[in-house]
């Protein structure tokens, strides 16, 4: 940045979607703040260009506290100050349309997250707002004020870069979780808040796929997806119980269901506590159900082998594996297969448990799961509760949403709410 620069009204930690979010905002006051964007990375906005693909999944078309895990009610009334509408009307003005795909999620009709980033970019140019790239924040203090009149005029903070230092009335930190490191999200900025005087809770990968042990049969499957039911238990005790679509990999598992559910297993392991997945390849139906259906099928058509009997509800390569792993004779009619071979296969195929390895890590998380607790924050500005003039807004915070455009949605909401904020003191 070369010279020395005198104080500027917000100085926002952070150039991903909150970050940038939050400085248009401050910067279409009225009050015509002089904002500034701080980024680590070589180029601002890295995250967003890898997102969705590739295509950016702004935002999804019905947006409830209950898309999050979350303190429900703060959450619930971030969100209502920027809802969905809003994020719609916001990016039409930007000059990026949305279009709605049949899974409710909102990307834009270019299906290009460039389009995104290019659009951010260029209202922050157009607003004034200064973008640094490569200039990675070490340290954010506050300065010593001797009252409040006197703090609004003079820089409430000093913030240190690798470039030099910034003296700022209001910070805006939004360096985002750990996820995606590369990106320039590496964690740090939870240590910037932490000497700030806050707390953050356990962080761990969420939305990420899991990997399998090697003795599962996961590898032949590598490409078939399969709508099932997942339940997760810790201790013994179900806590998360959700339906959708789990992909096989190469290395384990993926897909939306695999993904949502990830958190709540890579939290309980964090914690020291057992965490177990079983799968019921057969959603809806219990193993008594599904006995009545075997039974059936035996009756009606007995002649007919166990595999294509399993492939009439199932993929024929998935079915093959489970019944495989059941120990049972896939080319054998139906009627003939000997009871304890039927019961092993119909526990695989209602309660098959997933030899969950690990987690596959922070290079594939698409979200962080834990950070600094909502309590800590005013929901209505995202002002730190600790010390006034520091926002707190995107990733960081102890809220993390399920696939589907949902943690881009929080990252508007937060964006908007703390940009307004800092903008109009």
């Amino acid at each position: 940045m070369g010279e020395p620069i005198s104080t500027v009204d917000v100085c926002v930690v952070g150039g991903g979607a909150a970050g940038l979010a939050a400085a248009i905002f401050a910067a279409e006051q009225p009050t015509r703040p002089s904002v500034y964007v701080l980024d680590g990375a070589k180029s601002v906005g890295a995250k967003i260009l890898v997102s969705g693909g590739g295509r950016c999944n702004v935002t999804h078309e019905t947006v409830t506290a209950d898309d999050f895990f979350g303190t429900r009610h703060l959450v619930r009334n971030v969100l209502s100050a920027f809802p969905v509408p809003d994020t719609v009307r916001w990016f039409s003005s930007l000059g990026v349309e949305l279009k709605r795909e049949e899974s409710g999620k909102l990307f834009p009709t270019t299906d290009d997250a460039r389009t995104v980033l290019r659009a951010l970019r260029g209202r922050c140019r157009a607003l004034g707002v200064v973008l640094c790239p490569d200039h990675r924040v070490q340290a954010v203090t506050q300065m010593v004020s001797s009252g409040e009149t006197e703090m609004e005029l003079q820089p409430a903070f000093a913030v240190r870069h690798l470039q030099g230092e910034i003296p700022a009335r209001r910070v805006i930190l939004a360096t985002g979780g750990r996820s995606l490191p590369r990106t320039g999200s590496d964690g740090a900025g939870y240590e910037l808040a932490r000497r700030l005087g806050h707390r953050v809770t356990v962080t761990v990968p969420a939305l990420v796929a899991l990997v399998l042990e090697e003795s599962c049969f996961h590898r032949t499957l590598s490409g078939s997806s399969v709508e099932v039911e997942l339940v997760t238990t810790i201790d013994g005790r179900t806590v998360d119980r959700r339906t959708g679509s789990l992909l096989w990999t190469h290395f384990g598992v993926s897909g939306p269901v695999i993904m949502d559910a990830s958190r709540v297993w890579t939290l309980a392991k964090a914690s020291g506590k057992p965490a177990e997945i079983h799968v019921n390849f057969l959603p809806g139906r219990t193993a008594d159900q599904a006995r009545e259906w075997l039974l059936r099928e035996a009756a009606h058509v007995p002649r007919r082998s166990l595999l294509n009997t399993i492939a009439s509800l199932l993929p024929e390569r998935v079915g093959a594996a489970i019944a495989r792993y059941a120990s049972c004779d896939i080319n054998r009619p139906i009627s003939q297969i000997p009871r304890p071979d039927r019961e092993r296969l119909l526990m695989s195929l209602t309660r098959f448990p997933l030899p969950v390895a690990r987690d596959r890590g922070w290079n594939f998380a698409e979200v962080t799961a834990g950070g600094i607790p909502l309590d800590e924050v005013d929901f209505r500005t995202m002002e730190s509760k600790i010390l006034r003039g520091l926002y707190l807004i995107g990733e960081m915070l102890d809220c993390d949403g399920r696939i589907g455009g949902f943690n881009f949605q929080w990252a508007w909401a937060t964006g908007y709410l703390a940009g307004r904020a800092a903008g109009s003191r």
